[in-house]
């Protein structure tokens, strides 16, 4: 979403989320006389009945919906046959384009709404095969009450979707009714069930870290690399789990015991580096710095290929937000011993994209009495299209979620030859399936999808990654080239698994056996769970599907004619670490290592969060409780909201010692004296010193970096590949221009490049303080001299964009939201814009701040991800718990309900969230009745 601050050199091309219209007929929607009209009448007409009484023949009893003033819905039922159909027609009224176009993506046939436009994006998702992988599952995996409760899900979309034309539907399909004649077609299950791939995708670690490993073997060695990915400071950042350890024995995870004194001895866990450099015996990839590094110039080809794979991922339409450090949550528990309602505390708030609905929808799900046929009484988040509640509370327990990170998946490289690739001294045939892409105005297009044992070959759906090229970074044992190898991907999310079994199963758990039980199969996407119950028990679950490997740690792609480079398994569930009721009291999870890797037996990824956030929220907990202080479900909210940069107070000391003589710089360098390292939207200080920390990246390491890393259009005079130093000279300087998206180029600035960064500070002599001279600047050769270089540049780059009075900098000026529908919203004429985009809205906070209104700093200020929603679970005194969403409850853009939270959610508040019944009549506002 642009922001409106965003320098024109940081503008996005091709932005993730962005489904293209054709925009010469819409247009017409804005030129003809009638257009403001059309509009407005439109949006209204499908504006959905609230209440009042209608009619649905297949239901058992009367249900109730009650809605509060902010629209979100409360449904009483008396089977959970009604409950979950009520679910479907609610959602389906509020959001149902949402789910239609989610649907669409799952399913890769994007093209049959929005066009041609649409086709390389809809080849590539049905490489993946998402929505056959969730057929198989809704087929063979789920069970029968799950599939019951699905089914009555989509038959309440379905009794919403009777009789009714896309136009009373939403205005969407008004729009594009102008240039495709297009009908929604019913609601299934495995629409559902397919959305959880989706899910699994905007979360699935770090693929876009091996693609960029690999990547920078074209300029850097294998110490500046390592320098690139320090390893996770346990020491200084405290991991989720800091108690228990596996038991070999008993081959499950004890929390009781102490770490080293029952660790197993790894076998078969794959600890190998696996990444063939060295002496050349491997057969495995090599990075072109050992001893057999493949020869001159070996990464030429490869470089070229997953540098297409990467532009192939930065154009898949990611629902959650841009892959990467910002993808994550904060959630953490504290116990009843430390609060002061002497019951546990839970909060979350996950780091998502900002969109238009959210990607989350609030409601409470309520059996008017518990009975064999009606099982269920939960509130919380949820995604429409979605049965259930993702992450709430029922009457006994309340449960958050974070990103885990494992490594769930890995690229290979394959030797193809004709149909077949090699592994070990067998060709094997690709197995191969004919896909059809029917495409709206045009002619309908079939591929033919090549599948390995592992996984698809991705690499067939870019033109440039047909073939590797003449060379490839492997070792001389390699295969010998031929024509070149595929990239074929394996992905824990692409074999049929159980996890929406594992929704109905928490949303019912009543202890924390059960939401340990419910947790096994919450396979993918693989996330660290938290928990608190009424009887005051507060606990951490590790569940997910996360492989082993015989050899290789998942940081490289693999060399797929090698045996010894398969995964042998899974984790087992009972050996995956887990708390209850920790010494210490409570439980943080911020995308931080799970437990320390010395303290635990299997590898789980090389490529955690580096834990400012998670250290942050610690430290914050602790300083409330020592001396016997105790926390408040406000002193929670509060925590959510801290804005302190990290990075601020590691690095500000430096740059206030930097000698400066410019007066105007000198200026802008006095905003930083006794600024308390606050992100306040209003800061003046932080506006400049986000800025320095933009030019600090963008010199030491950006500029740097290769350009296939780089921010699309940006052009840059940079050392020749080969070259090991700075150039002295600027005619021995090369122009060369960035290929990635804005939101998903290097350096972003996220607590990876923290730790880099803090690694470096006190070598005021190391290479990477060294830059270039410029057309105005001379080189920069120790660290002062960069840090000098890049006070002054921030200074002209804020008053190019902020003006040249200091006084009047903000943070939020630059800093700011912007909601835009995720269809016609991203493209079209300015009254479709007008229509359904809302915004901008000024932010503080920041990148790996507490209050992750995430950046990426070498695309620009603007916010990328969000604390897409907020809440504050009090336990057993539900009713006092307190949740917000990023923008509403309806997906209509005339509906008061449309953005009518993020007003009070840019300013850190939180709403009343009702649970028992009393308390959901006081605040009900509107009451439907579903009647049989």
């Amino acid at each position: 979403m642009p922001a409106n601050s965003t320098p024109p050199a940081t503008k996005k091309k091709g932005r993730r989320a962005r489904f293209v219209v054709i925009v010469l007929v819409l247009a017409l929607v804005g030129g003809v006389g009638y257009g403001a009209y059309w509009g407005v009448s439109t949006v209204r007409a499908s504006l959905p009945q609230t209440t009042g009484t209608i009619n649905l023949p297949g239901l058992d009893g009367q249900v109730e919906v009650k809605r509060d003033s902010y629209g979100v819905p409360q449904i009483y039922a008396n089977t959970d046959r009604d409950l979950f159909r009520a679910q479907g027609y609610v959602q389906a009224q509020d959001r149902f384009w949402e789910m239609d176009v989610r649907r669409h993506m799952t399913s890769g046939r994007l093209s049959e709404m929005f066009g041609k436009e649409q086709v390389e994006t809809d080849e590539f998702l049905r490489t993946l095969g998402w929505r056959q992988v969730a057929q198989e599952e809704y087929d063979d995996k789920l069970d029968d009450e799950t599939k019951k409760n699905l089914q009555s899900y989509a038959d309440g979309v379905n009794d919403y979707l009777k009789g009714r034309d896309g136009k009373d539907i939403s205005v969407e399909y008004a729009a594009l009714n102008f240039v495709n004649d297009y009908k929604p077609a019913k609601w299934t299950p495995v629409d559902s069930v397919a959305w959880l791939k989706a899910m699994a995708w905007d979360l699935r670690s770090n693929m876009q870290d091996e693609i960029d490993r690999s990547l920078l073997t074209s300029r850097m060695d294998e110490k500046q690399i390592k320098d690139l990915y320090p390893s996770y400071p346990y020491s200084r950042n405290q991991p989720i789990v800091t108690e228990g350890a596996v038991d070999p024995l008993a081959e499950e995870f004890d929390p009781k015991a102490e770490p080293g004194d029952a660790t197993g001895d790894g076998t078969g866990t794959g600890t190998g580096t696996g990444t063939g450099t060295g002496t050349g015996t491997g057969t495995g990839i090599g990075t072109g710095t050992g001893t057999d590094p493949g020869g001159a110039g070996a990464v030429d080809g490869l470089e070229s290929q997953l540098d297409a794979l990467s532009s192939t991922l930065d154009e898949i339409p990611a629902l959650l937000g841009p892959s990467g450090s910002g993808i994550g949550s904060n959630s953490w528990v504290v116990s009843g011993q430390y609060t002061t309602t002497g019951k546990p505390l839970l909060a979350n708030d996950p780091h998502l994209a900002p969109q238009l609905p959210s990607v989350w929808y609030q409601m409470g799900l309520h059996c008017r009495s518990s009975t064999k046929d009606c099982q269920y009484d939960v509130a919380g988040y949820t995604f429409a299209g979605m049965p259930g509640v993702i992450i709430g509370h029922n009457e006994d327990i309340a449960w958050g979620m974070t990103n885990l990170g494992a490594d769930v998946t890995d690229l290979y490289l394959e030797k193809v030859s004709g149909d077949t690739y090699q592994y070990g001294n067998e060709q094997k045939k690709f197995k191969t399936r004919q896909e059809t892409i029917k495409v709206a105005g045009g002619k309908s297009q079939t591929i033919t999808v090549r599948s390995t044992e592992r996984g698809p070959v991705v690499s067939d759906r870019d033109g440039q990654l047909r073939t590797v090229g003449d060379k490839a970074p492997v070792t001389n044992a390699a295969p010998d080239r031929g024509d070149g190898y595929a990239v074929s991907l394996q992905w824990t999310a692409l074999e049929p698994g159980k996890s929406m079994d594992a929704v109905f199963a928490l949303n019912k758990a009543k202890n924390f056996p059960e939401f340990r039980k419910a947790a096994q199969n919450f396979e993918v996407p693989s996330q660290n769970l938290i928990y608190a119950d009424t009887k005051g028990t507060i606990g951490y679950q590790a569940p997910g599907r996360i492989p082993i490997r015989a050899e290789g740690d998942g940081s490289l792609p693999a060399p797929g004619w090698d045996p010894k480079y398969r995964w042998e398994g899974y984790i087992p569930f009972d050996e995956l670490p887990y708390e209850e009721n920790p010494k210490r009291g409570y439980i943080v999870t911020a995308n931080q290592a799970v437990i320390d890797k010395d303290d635990y037996p299997y590898p789980m990824t090389e490529d955690w969060g580096y834990g400012a956030r998670s250290q942050r929220i610690n430290d914050l907990i602790k300083s409330k409780i020592k001396d016997g202080g105790k926390i408040s479900t406000d002193d929670m909210r509060t925590m959510q909201t801290d804005n302190r940069s990290e990075i601020a107070t590691l690095l500000m000391p430096y740059l206030l010692k930097i000698d400066v003589s410019d007066p105007s710089i000198r200026e802008a360098q006095k905003l930083l004296e006794g600024w308390d390292y606050s992100q306040e939207p209003d800061s003046a200080a932080a506006a400049y010193f986000n800025a320095v920390w933009r030019n600090v990246l963008k010199l030491s390491f950006g500029n740097k970096l290769p350009k296939e890393m780089r921010v699309e259009g940006e052009c840059l005079n940079v050392r020749p590949a080969d070259s090991t130093g700075p150039a002295d000279d600027l005619e021995e300087l090369v122009r060369e221009c960035g290929r990635r998206s804005a939101d998903s180029a290097q350096p972003d600035g996220g607590d990876r490049w923290f730790e880099i960064t803090r690694k470096i500070l006190k070598d005021e002599d190391n290479e990477w303080w060294q830059a270039p001279k410029t057309r105005l600047q001379g080189p920069a050769k120790t660290r002062d001299e960069l840090l000098l270089r890049a006070l002054t540049d921030a200074r002209w780059e804020l008053t190019a964009e902020l003006g040249k009075d200091v006084s009047t900098w903000s943070w939020g000026r630059l800093h700011q939201l912007n909601l835009e529908n995720q269809t016609l919203g991203t493209e079209g004429p300015g009254i479709v814009k007008t229509l359904l985009n809302r915004g901008p809205w000024n932010l503080g906070g920041g990148e790996a701040a507490v209050n992750a209104t995430g950046w990426n700093a070498a695309g620009g200020y603007e916010v990328m991800w969000v604390p897409s929603m907020r809440m504050v679970v009090n336990v057993g005194d539900w009713d006092k718990s307190r949740w917000i969403n990023l923008t509403g409850a309806s997906g209509h853009a005339y509906s008061p309900n449309y953005t009518d939270q993020t007003e009070k959610w840019a300013k850190g508040e939180l709403l009343d969230w009702p649970f028992s019944s009393r308390a959901v009549e006081e605040n009900t506002g509107d009451t439907l009745t579903l009647a049989p």
